[in-house]
């Protein structure tokens, strides 16, 4: 449904690392998941929902992709109705990811500082 990427100067293990450790601090539901040899965490909420992040090597330094899923096993023809034809999502989610993007710049670029 939606796809947005960024990349964060740092190694991609670091990376996956903080999202995953942010992701998981942010959870409030079971469908939870993270695969450290595919760098990825998945969230699965509701009825129709995963979000998925990848975290890749890349020559600037990590790319983290998010992509969102429909995944309603039935009535997946009413995932668009119920959200109202999903007028704004694709904003929506720029947003929220360019915000964590932001936060996972400030926490790997404090630590290179340290180093």
């Amino acid at each position: 449904m939606v796809e947005v990427s960024g990349v964060v100067p740092a190694p991609a293990a670091e990376v996956f690392a903080r999202l995953a450790a942010s992701l998981e601090a942010q959870q409030y539901n079971p469908g939870f998941e993270v695969d450290p040899e595919r760098r990825m965490v998945a969230q699965q909420g509701g009825w129709w929902y995963r979000g998925e992040y990848l975290v890749e090597d890349d020559q600037g330094g990590a790319r983290v992709i998010h992509r969102v899923y429909n995944v309603a096993s039935r009535g997946r023809w009413a995932v668009p109705l119920a959200n109202r034809f999903f007028i704004g999502f694709p904003a929506k989610v720029q947003e929220a990811f360019d915000r964590m993007m932001g936060d996972l710049h400030r926490s790997t670029g404090e630590r290179r500082r340290l180093d």
